[in-house]
Formats: C-alpha cells, sequence, structure tokens
C-alpha cells in the first residue's frame, strides 16, 4: 500500500494522511514484524536436511582422514626416521581439528538442551523454530560462547592456512572459516556471533555448527594429503635378494598352458642368472617359462637361480610355486556391478578359460539378453526382488558343453545425485554437486539442473522433472521457487543475479526420472555457494 503521492514532497504527502490510514500503516509494518518472526515448518525441514547432507558429507570425509592417519600409523612403524616429521605434523592437525570440532559439537547440544530441556538431543528436535536458544547460549551477556567460537575459528584457520601449499585451496579454506562480518551485518553493527546466531531458530543454528564442522573436516583432509605427498607411503626397503615365480595364473585348465616368470628380485640386467627346473638349466633369454598341462591336479613348480656378485662370489636363491590344474570352468560378472538393476541396460561380460570368445553362448532368463560383441552382453532384468539365471555354454574340442549357471539377484536403480553442468576452464564438461563454491557467472550460465548416479563405477542419467530453490532474504526469511521442469526459471535466474559472493541458497525436492520409469524424490539437498 502507497503512503505517499506522486509530484509531492514527503513532508507534504505524510501531511495528508488520514488517522485512519496511519493506524492502517501502522499494523501493516507490526503485521511484516509477525511475519518475520514466525518461520515455517517447510523452511526448519529444510534446515534438518541440509544438516542430514552436511552429516553425511562430514562423516565420509573423515572416514577418508582416518584412513590416512591409519597409513601414517603404519609408515611410522616401518619407517620412522623417513615419516616422523610429516606424522609429527599430522598430529598437530588432528589435535586443532579435534579441538574445533568437539566445540562446535558441544554447542550444538547446549544449544539443543535450552530449547528442549536436559533430555534435548541433537538428532531428533523438538524446538527447532526456538529464537532464544542460541541466542541465550552464544550471546548471553558473561556467559554467551559465540566470541571463544569466533576466535577459536579464528586461530584455527591462521594455523591450518600455513600448513596449505596450493594458493586456491588456500583460498577456498580460509573462505570457508571466515568470521568476517558480510557488508549488511556491519551496517546493523553486529558482530560475527551476533550476525550469525541472534535471533536464529535453532534448527539454522545447529546446521551452521555442523557446515563448520564439515569445514574443518575437509581442511584437514586437504593437509592430510599434501603430507602424505611428502613421503611415500607405499615405499618398501629391499634388504634381500629372494628368488620369485610370477606365474600367469596358478589355476589352468586341462589342455591349457602353465606360464610363469622367474626372476631374481633386484636383478641387474647385464648379469642374469642360471634358471634351473629341478637341476636342469632353463634355456630361456627373459627367465620365461612354460609346459602343457594334460592332467588336473595339484603341481609344484621347484628349482633355484645362480648368479654372481660384484666379488665373484656365487649367490643361490631356491624357489617354488604351487599351481593347479582343474576342470574347464566358466565365470560371469557384471561389468560394472555386483547386481543387476531392473530396466536399466547391465553391461555383462563372459568368458571361458581357454575357450575363444567366440566359441562361447550366454542365455538367460528373467529378462532380455542382447549380444554386443564376443563376451560382452547388454541383460535387461524385467522384476526387482527376484533372480535372473544365466546359462554358459561353450564349444570345446567340437562339442557343445555347459560351462555352468549364474544368479544375480535383481534391484531397483538407486537414487541419483543432483548437480548443476557447467564447463571448466578448459572448456571440457563439468558437475557442480554443492558444498564448494560456484562462480556466479558460471551459475548464471547454467541451464538447469540435471541428475545421474555418478559413484565413479556407474554413470547413469536421470531426468528432472522439477525441483525448488530457497534463498534467503535480508531478515532470514526463506524464499522458495518451484521449477516444474529441469531448466532454472526466470525467477530463480533474477535471484541468482541477486546474490553477493558468499551467499548460498539451497536446491531440495528434486524429482528425477531414470531409464528405469520409476520417478522419484531425491532425499538430498544440494547446497549453492556463490563465488
Amino acid at each position: 500500500m502507497s503512503l505517499t503521492t506522486k509530484n509531492q514532497s514527503p513532508h507534504q504527502k505524510a501531511k495528508r494522511l488520514s488517522p485512519r490510514q496511519k493506524m492502517i500503516n501502522l499494523m501493516y509494518v507490526v503485521l511484516m514484524a509477525m511475519l518475520a518472526l514466525n518461520v515455517s515448518s517447510d523452511v526448519l525441514n529444510g534446515f534438518s536436511l541440509v544438516d542430514e547432507g552436511l552429516n553425511r558429507s562430514k562423516e565420509n570425509t573423515n572416514i577418508q582422514n582416518q584412513a590416512i592417519y591409519s597409513a601414517l600409523d603404519e609408515a611410522m612403524k616401518q619407517n620412522p626416521e623417513k615419516t616422523k616429521e610429516w606424522y609429527d605434523k599430522a598430529t598437530q592437525v588432528r589435535n586443532l581439528s579435534d579441538s574445533l570440532y568437539q566445540f562446535a559439537e558441544q554447542l550444538k547440544w547446549e544449544i539443543v538442551r535450552e530449547a528442549d530441556g536436559e533430555d534435548g538431543d541433537i538428532h531428533n528436535i523438538s524446538g527447532k523454530e526456538n529464537l532464544e536458544a542460541a541466542t541465550h547460549v552464544m550471546l548471553a551477556p558473561g556467559i554467551g560462547k559465540g566470541g571463544k567460537l569466533r576466535d577459536a575459528i579464528d586461530s584455527y584457520r591462521v594455523a591450518v592456512v600455513k600448513m596449505i601449499n596450493d594458493e586456491k585451496e588456500r583460498k577456498i579454506i580460509a573462505d570457508n572459516l571466515s568470521t568476517e562480518v558480510p557488508a549488511k551485518g556491519k551496517l546493523l553493527g553486529k558482530n560475527w556471533q551476533e550476525y550469525m546466531f541472534e535471533n536464529t531458530p535453532v534448527a539454522a543454528s545447529v546446521t551452521l555448527l555442523t557446515k563448520l564442522q564439515n569445514d574443518v573436516r575437509h581442511a584437514e583432509g586437504e593437509i592430510l594429503h599434501q603430507l602424505v605427498a611428502n613421503i611415500d607411503i607405499k615405499d618398501v626397503r629391499v634388504n634381500e635378494i629372494n628368488a620369485y615365480v610370477i606365474p600367469t595364473a596358478q589355476t589352468v585348465v586341462r589342455g591349457g598352458k602353465f606360464s610363469a616368470q622367474i626372476i631374481m628380485a633386484a636383478v641387474d640386467t647385464t648379469s642374469r642368472p642360471d634358471i634351473y627346473i629341478g637341476n636342469t638349466l632353463l634355456k630361456t633369454q627373459n627367465g620365461r617359462y612354460e609346459t602343457i598341462c594334460n592332467s588336473t591336479g595339484d603341481f609344484n613348480l621347484t628349482g633355484y637361480l645362480v648368479m654372481h656378485n660384484g666379488n665373484g662370489e656365487t649367490i643361490r636363491r631356491e624357489f617354488s610355486q604351487p599351481y593347479t590344474v582343474v576342470e574347464p570352468t566358466a565365470t560371469v560378472s557384471a561389468t560394472m556391478m555386483n547386481m543387476l538393476y531392473a530396466g536399466y541396460q547391465n553391461p555383462i561380460s563372459v568368458s571361458v578359460p581357454g575357450i575363444p570368445s567366440g566359441k562361447i553362448n550366454l542365455s538367460m532368463t528373467g529378462g532380455s539378453l542382447t549380444k554386443k560383441g564376443d563376451g560382452s552382453y547388454i541383460a535387461v532384468p524385467t522384476t526387482v526382488g527376484s533372480d535372473v539365471t544365466f546359462t554358459v555354454t561353450a564349444e570345446n574340442e567340437g562339442r557343445m558343453q555347459e560351462m555352468g549357471q549364474f544368479k544375480y539377484h535383481v534391484r531397483k536403480l538407486p537414487d541419483p545425485i543432483p548437480f548443476i553442468s557447467y564447463s571448466d576452464a578448459k572448456g571440457s564438461p563439468a558437475r557442480y554437486k554443492g558444498g564448494a563454491p560456484l562462480g556466479k557467472a558460471v551459475l548464471l550460465g547454467a541451464k538447469g539442473l540435471s541428475a545421474a548416479i555418478d559413484d565413479g563405477l556407474l554413470d547413469i542419467s536421470f531426468r528432472v522433472t522439477s525441483f525448488q530453490t530457497t534463498f534467503f532474504d535480508n531478515m532470514g526469511n526463506a524464499v522458495p521457487e518451484v521449477s516444474k521442469s529441469s531448466d532454472f526459471t526466470e525467477r530463480q535466474r533474477g535471484m541468482f543475479r541477486q546474490l553477493s559472493r558468499g551467499k548460498r541458497f539451497y536446491i531440495t525436492q528434486v524429482h528425477a526420472v531414470g531409464p528405469d520409469g520409476i520417478e522419484r524424490t531425491l532425499p538430498t539437498a544440494m547446497e549453492v555457494i556463490v563465488n
């Protein structure tokens, strides 16, 4: 509702307002204030979804970090002289990271218990909308811990940034752990802790602290990877000379060929050892031994190697290598996965040791099977939860022989991961999956949202049918916007243009359809940070 009339000074316009109009305006202002304080359950649930996603990411990063710590522990046991310098730095990083991480965890529990009582649980928050709990725990005069948290973050950031050599990664971590108050916070005269936690709902406060924990584990992981790069974790010290037999395979099909490489460790290529099988000298230039296997059973390749050192002394090393000759068998394996997925074209490969792939046939129950080449097939199961059976037959010595049957369980395709497609600095296709800064120009240049199962083994595209973006205005209110397709709407793009550096929004309620024709709602939320 307009309070003034065009082409009049503000003083003149104010004079024209009736008492009734002034009262209406005052009620409007009060209503806006009340709406600003009313945080919807959808927004609070959105914070919970974001918190769950951050917790998963945090735990995955922690697992990777613990694997590196274990590798460093093992390297320290094997070669302390070589490892100690980097091991000590890793221990320092662990102590610093755990300290800040645990402090953030403690604050999450205090805020939730301030809202829900002594039985409060950060994993099951009742008073998500409570605006007083975080303010009391973090900002209460004399006992508020917001300033202590800010100092701890600053101290941690200064310490860890010094340990990172890569300039870009150093800047990312420094930005993630920044306690600088944004411009609008400065205009309000707020410090960092006030800007972050004053009148902030419990759900949002817990999510902010979980993000801090996630940033700490990320920084810890980057430093650990750098420390490991300075030492060779897999380095093995050679301190003795032994004979080794390296067979092509320890199990051979009857009628097939046993092949093995016989070497001496650290052998000089200009002075190869003499190889004896039993007591017979093996006449070979490269140490390869081959024999035809006509009988099934267990066998043992034994012998010794003889060579001379620089002093002319003779060095002899015995060797023994067992191997087994078996009847012909077949194997069927899913090329990309351990299970088959209903409605999806599962690549299948089949082979029989000792038999050319062109003489092998494969059949299937419970679905369709298409041959793509020698030993390669596409299997499409029809029913989720049921087993399919593959039968392998092969032409062996002029006759068809069944080589075995194999059962695979059929399951539904897993949920895909949403991402924003863009081109990197080299023009190569790239996928932004959230959590890290994304250039504003890149965001504005993106067409919309995509989804795929992309876990290193599978790369299966899904069609996004709708999604929701959630922004937060200057008063902390959630501003949702829904797209009924995979493309960003004009309203969403308009909101992108208004985002300043360091601002973020969330993409939730992603609906996608996979090659199996099943429409699903993705459970995860994607956090987009504008760079």
